[in-house]
């Protein structure tokens, strides 16, 4: 099986975050964006890719983010600024060749 990822996704700097893993980064980060899928994303209109990281296997992206998700909400910005202190729209990235 090939990489998987764990990202986050915000509305703004410092705004409302949503964590999640997918093995098709530039795919999910594009719904998210467009908001082709109803939830929190679509709701809050978190449509930038502040910060990912990259696994070997959806397995261990899965286990991280379930990880993460019970991480408080300072660490999760430290991870996002320790990556992307100025919290870039990371999308253009990982989507352009």
């Amino acid at each position: 099986m090939g990489a998987a990822f764990v990202y986050m996704m915000a509305n703004r700097r410092n705004g409302t975050i949503y964590l999640g893993s997918t093995t098709d980064l530039v795919r999910r980060a594009w719904e998210h964006r467009e908001g082709v899928v109803e939830g929190f994303t679509r709701t809050y209109r978190c449509h930038l890719l502040v910060w990912y990281e990259v696994h070997d296997s959806w397995e261990a992206a899965r286990q991280r983010e379930l990880q993460m998700k019970e991480w408080r909400r300072s660490w999760k910005l430290q991870e996002i600024e320790g990556l992307n202190p100025a919290w870039d729209d990371l999308y253009d990235r990982i989507a352009l060749p």
